[in-house]
């Protein structure tokens, strides 16, 4: 209540473009901001001081290399944090490697960063910048073609005009920058495909789609030939089963978190994380790709267990997949001759134990560009 007042924010205060400000059945506003609506207390929140941010980097660098990540594919970077990471490289405080993609910030400066290539070291890649087409699935801000099953009053959010799409995809196009647009709804995730495919985009740009959470059943075989990457987080899918089936009606799921489908289409999908928004393990996110199930063993009824992908097919997604993803397929995503040694040592064989004893699994060596960043 406090912030509110401090933000100026009443029951009558209009939900702003891109956002929404939840109110109770009587219009009282709760305290809950989707989206757009949290920049109405975003300037009352102290920043971190450099010293804070460059701390956090560090703590969280050498906490991934500890789960046995080798790199990352940073989302959503601050454009002001470029010449601060390449800083702490020099320093040797970033074990794994980073691959950024930028907010676009004030006067486009992530685009210009990522165009320009700007603040690169060894083992940091700037040539992204990241776009938000709709919010997320939990709040009901993630963009759907009907109504929500549990919220019939609304179809969620639109964070970025397909008009703002389609400019900055030839802008981005104009500069060789590759875009990395966050879309979790299937109208979100058509407006992508359909603005990519007007534009005649071509997959040598290697544009990808955060999420791609739900996709409408008849837009899968499309999303899979227009050379659109799908960068997923397996771990969704087990956390989110616990309230998807309610937000989206048993119908929607064919196409919700359909790794079998897009892959039997011919698609590609990276693997990821999420973190911190999930816990950020390898080991959660390759267990939820191949059991399809939460950490308890659970599936709710209706969660296609079919989509679920063999092991080999989950080690490509976190593997070979993120290379290609970030250009660097000649250099990494594979353990041969003449590719740079990044790889991870876990206790026991992924690939056979059963799916229960892939969380039991412990990191005992976790090595970037042939020096060991960490073992326990």
């Amino acid at each position: 209540t406090a912030a509110m007042v401090a933000a100026g924010i009443t029951d009558s205060t209009p939900d702003p473009d891109g956002g929404k400000i939840e109110r109770d059945a009587d219009g009282v506003a709760t305290g809950i901001l989707i989206d757009k609506a949290s920049a109405l207390v975003m300037p009352l929140i102290q920043k971190p001081s450099e010293a804070d941010v460059a701390k956090a980097y560090e703590v969280g660098a050498k906490l991934y290399a500890s789960r046995g990540w080798t790199g990352l594919h940073n989302m959503s970077a601050p454009p002001e944090h470029a010449e601060l990471l390449a800083q702490l490289d020099a320093e040797g405080k970033l074990p794994i490697r980073i691959y950024n993609a930028f907010d676009l910030g004030e006067d486009n400066q992530g685009m210009e960063i990522a165009a320009t290539r700007a603040h690169e070291t060894d083992t940091i890649t700037n040539r992204a910048v990241k776009i938000y087409m709709d919010g997320a699935l939990g709040s009901r801000g993630a963009q759907l073609i009907e109504p929500y099953s549990d919220r019939p009053d609304t179809i969620g959010l639109s964070l970025t005009s397909t008009r703002e799409l389609r400019g900055l995809m030839m802008e981005a196009r104009a500069l060789n920058v590759q875009l990395a647009m966050h879309a979790i709804g299937d109208l979100a995730n058509r407006k992508v495909l359909m603005s990519y495919n007007a534009a005649k985009h071509k997959p040598r740009q290697r544009w990808r789609v955060e999420h791609a959470q739900i996709i409408a059943v008849e837009d899968i075989a499309e999303f899979a030939h227009s050379g659109l990457i799908a960068s997923m987080q397996p771990s969704h899918a087990i956390g989110d089963l616990h309230f998807a089936p309610a937000r989206l009606g048993k119908s929607r799921l064919q196409g919700a978190y359909a790794w079998r489908s897009i892959l039997d289409a011919g698609g590609i999908i990276v693997g990821g994380s999420d973190a911190p928004v999930e816990v950020g393990s390898p080991l959660i996110e390759f267990y939820a790709a191949v059991a399809r199930k939460d950490l308890k063993g659970f599936s709710a009824d209706g969660w296609h267990p079919e989509q679920a992908v063999t092991r080999e097919e989950a080690l490509t997604m976190f593997t070979s997949a993120p290379a290609f993803a970030s250009f660097q397929e000649s250099e990494l995503g594979t353990i041969e001759i003449g590719k740079i040694a990044d790889f991870t040592a876990f206790d026991r064989d992924l690939m056979i134990v059963p799916d229960v004893d892939i969380l039991d699994a412990k990191v005992l060596m976790t090595v970037v560009g042939g020096d060991v960043v960490y073992e326990p």
